[in-house]
């Protein structure tokens, strides 16, 4: 049986960490490819993780080029590539430079692997999904904005905070674009079952979906001189997971929204069936007024954001 093949576009830190914990859960062979301009690095994070595997017990090929031909026929294509966030910048003030990137990566990836899906995890999100779109021309289904994954593990972790639970009982939704927008529905928002409204005073819970929302940034002010990279890595990877092995997993996503939601044809975060070959189904979900207004304001969001960057291109 012929083994998944994963390209990740990039081997910063989300890059190889995307590398590492695909290659821990053996989700198949995985290229790490950067530009000639990194020299050998993408070969020395290669071997470096190959040389775990022994030791982690793992079995994958890992190899590591400069050469998009490497990648040719992948199943998935993670973009990690671009240039991270600093403190004091926000996710649009990377739009000019990173829609460069992603339109020279696109490129490479509609010629070496027209069939893959493509999962894009490079800031401002939205707008980065909609570009690759644009430029590979594949069906919707196949390219896929990681936000949404990271975002609602972020609430979770807080939510698990506050209540001193296992974060493994909690669980929540998120819709709308990635970053100050975002929507968590606290209605869908629960500890072992229990809706966390009952649970945590509403005052406290605004504070919790704030925290949220800046999730980003506070670990981008923490670090100093770089962005977040396990947990982004770690949710691009369970993406990987539910498309490799058509696990169907019903989480948040980026994905590009015409008649749904009455988004208008913009990428947005809504609840997906994410398994073989892409976006299997976009879940629809009824909201009430303010949910709904957060969501439209969200899409105005991103619809801004959209517009600048075809500006650029």
């Amino acid at each position: 049986m012929k083994r998944a093949k994963t390209s990740i576009i990039g081997t910063g830190n989300v890059g190889a960490t995307t590398a590492h914990w695909c290659a821990a859960a053996e989700l198949g062979d995985i290229v790490l490819l950067d530009i000639p301009e990194t020299g050998t690095m993408p070969q020395g994070k290669s071997l470096d993780l190959a040389e775990a595997s022994p030791i982690m017990m793992y079995d994958a090929t890992i190899t590591g080029t400069t050469n998009y031909d490497d990648t040719a026929d992948s199943d998935v294509v993670v973009i990690t590539a671009g240039v991270p966030r600093k403190p004091g910048m926000s996710r649009d003030d990377l739009l000019s430079i990173n829609t460069k990137i992603v339109t020279a990566v696109s490129e490479q990836i509609k010629r070496t692997s027209p069939n893959a899906v493509v999962i894009v995890v490079c800031n401002p999100l939205d707008a980065m999904a909609q570009r690759t779109m644009q430029v590979t021309g594949f069906p919707r289904e196949r390219v896929i904005g990681q936000a949404g994954v990271l975002d609602t593990a972020r609430f979770r972790t807080f939510l698990a905070m506050e209540l001193g639970v296992s974060v493994e009982d909690t669980n929540a939704m998120l819709l709308g674009g990635h970053g100050d927008t975002m929507v968590p529905l606290l209605s869908c928002a629960s500890a072992g079952g229990i809706p966390v409204t009952k649970l945590i005073g509403k005052e406290r819970l605004m504070e919790l979906v704030a925290r949220t929302r800046e999730g980003g940034g506070e670990i981008v002010k923490l670090l100093k001189t770089g962005s977040a990279y396990y947990a982004p890595a770690a949710a691009a990877a369970q993406m990987v997971e539910a498309i490799v092995r058509d696990k169907r997993r019903l989480i948040p996503c980026a994905v590009f929204c015409d008649k749904e939601y009455n988004v208008g044809g913009y990428f947005i975060g809504v609840p997906v069936i994410l398994g073989h070959g892409g976006v299997q189904k976009i879940i629809e979900m009824d909201l009430n007024s303010e949910e709904r207004d957060a969501f439209e304001k969200s899409v105005n969001a991103v619809k801004e954001l959209v517009q600048m960057m075809e500006k650029i291109v």
